[in-house]
């Protein structure tokens, strides 16, 4: 996957920093983990909802569950209705046939 710069229009190669022919900065892509959205069996708590969003968005899954707790008392009952929605709506892995 090419590279162009945003400044001058240059072709880079993909990981650089800096544009060679201008100086420019090149902006970093955003993480992209390749990992579908998807509420796993092994490792989840009550659900698998924040294992399942920790692994596909590349973010430590204990953080996740804090925040989650931490949510759940301070949003009125907002997080926990988009918690129930995600349990609902993110598929559950599928376990390989032997």
């Amino acid at each position: 996957m090419a590279v162009f710069c945003q400044r001058c229009g240059t072709e880079l190669p993909p990981g650089v920093r800096f544009c060679s022919s201008c100086g420019a900065v090149i902006p970093v892509a955003p993480f992209v983990s390749g990992r579908p959205l998807f509420r796993p069996i092994v490792g989840r708590q009550i659900a698998g909802v924040c294992i399942g969003l920790a692994q596909t968005y590349g973010w430590d899954v204990s953080l996740v569950r804090i925040f989650t707790v931490i949510g759940l008392f301070f949003s009125g009952g907002l997080v926990a209705v988009a918690y129930l929605a995600c349990w609902v709506g993110i598929p559950e892995e599928t376990m390989p046939l032997p």
